[in-house]
């Protein structure tokens, strides 16, 4: 029986005549970093810092994020691999299974949650029944994803002028509330909180999900373009997420842009910007998740994006009341991942993979799995910045095994051959 053609090439390289110019990638991009729960962490910075210190800590925190995640761009977007492929090199072939699960497992979990955060404020605010709103919104997400990158990017062009439109409006609105742009700048925090502790927050906002900026920069025509659009996007698209957050805060005491214009009393906006916003998140989360499974089981990316949104829109409400603390630790779990890709990459390797077809794997890279845990660790026990502590402990780990590995390898290999 001839397999259905796989037109996200989720066990192979995208091939050159299916990659993307820059406005298709730039929309790809930026609906990918157009993330509800962004706004929630500018709601917290805009809460406990005067404004031009929220300012500049989004713009040093965007910068870190978009280092890391410009990285893992220019590396999907040189070989075409999704971020669990490029798992394989550093991990094993079996090894990146480890990888692939906990970020498709904590995709899915998200996908349920988002499915939850559009369902609670619109039936709240019309009085439609919840279970019908979660069925609609789980069957919608789940076909974008199904149909893959084609529609992730129609969904883009949609959604992310229309997010940036209606939601400007709305601060705008907001900002005159409390007085205009001088006032907004001369608002003080009722509850401090440090520099350093701000940054954190900035930056695990999204290190999580940009771990898997591989699987859709790998779509880039060049690796220039998958970089410049995924630099674009963080600096653009994840500074308006935090900005909306921030003003809606101060001006009337809620983080999510989609309650502040429930409260300014545009309800057909509201629930646009909020249906848009989760949507091009909750797909690219189906999606991701479908790429990772399908590095593990081998099945059609399609069958399992399909499996994963029927789970995570029947579990919506539990995980949205039960999972999402479950979640939160997981997503410390994930960054390490990618430090330890781009260890392997730049550093061990030098900029040079083998062709992914030719490639013979081993099948479990224990030395990439002490640095994992080591990173993991860091997070939990390090002192500073703790997304900053999981890249740098994990990526530091591991080219030091790696070194001190093949420095053993070294020595057993010219003992024997002396003996």
């Amino acid at each position: 029986m001839k397999m259905a053609k796989d037109h996200d090439y989720a066990l192979q390289p995208v091939p050159a005549d299916s990659r993307n110019g820059f406005w298709k990638m730039l929309m790809i991009m930026m609906g990918f970093t157009f993330f509800s729960a962004s706004m929630m962490s500018g709601g917290t910075l805009g809460s406990g810092l005067s404004f031009s210190k929220f300012l500049l800590v989004v713009m040093a925190g965007n910068l870190l994020l978009g280092l890391y995640t410009g990285a893992l761009a220019y590396i999907g977007g040189k070989t075409g691999l999704s971020t669990h492929l490029l798992t394989q090199y550093s991990f094993g072939e079996k090894g990146s299974y480890l990888a692939s699960f906990l970020l498709g497992a904590t995709q899915v979990g998200w996908f349920g949650v988002g499915v939850a955060m559009f369902a609670y404020p619109v039936q709240k605010a019309t009085g439609m029944n919840m279970y019908v709103l979660i069925i609609v919104a789980g069957l919608l997400m789940t076909a974008t994803a199904y149909f893959g990158i084609k529609a992730l990017t129609i969904l883009s062009f949609i959604a992310v002028p229309a997010i940036m439109v209606l939601g400007s409006v709305s601060v705008g609105m907001a900002t005159d509330s409390v007085g205009g742009i001088q006032a907004l700048f001369g608002q003080q925090p009722v509850e401090p909180i440090s520099l350093s502790a701000a940054l954190a927050v900035c930056i695990g906002s999204f290190i999580s999900g940009g771990t898997l900026t591989p699987d859709f920069a790998r779509f880039a025509r060049t690796k220039k373009l998958a970089v410049s659009t995924t630099l674009i996007a963080f600096f653009i698209g994840n500074s308006l997420m935090f900005i909306f957050g921030a003003v809606g805060v101060i001006a009337t005491g809620v983080s999510d842009i989609s309650e502040v214009m429930f409260l300014q009393g545009l309800l057909l906006p509201a629930i646009l910007v909020l249906g848009l916003n989760i949507w091009t998140t909750n797909d690219n989360s189906l999606y991701a998740s479908g790429l990772g499974f399908s590095n593990i089981t081998k099945i059609h990316k399609n069958k399992i994006v399909v499996f994963n949104g029927i789970v995570g829109t029947l579990l919506s409400i539990w995980l949205y009341n039960h999972f999402i603390s479950w979640l939160t630790f997981l997503n410390s779990t994930l960054p390490p991942f990618g430090a330890i890709l781009l260890a392997h990459f730049f550093i061990i390797k030098r900029g040079k993979y083998s062709d992914f077809s030719k490639t013979k794997f081993k099948a479990v890279n224990w030395l990439a799995i002490t640095a994992w845990v080591i990173g993991v660790l860091c997070v939990q026990f390090l002192p500073g910045i703790a997304p900053v502590n999981a890249v740098l402990g994990s990526a530091g780990s591991f080219i030091l095994l790696s070194y001190i590995g093949k420095k053993n390898e070294t020595t057993t290999t010219t003992i024997e051959k002396v003996s």
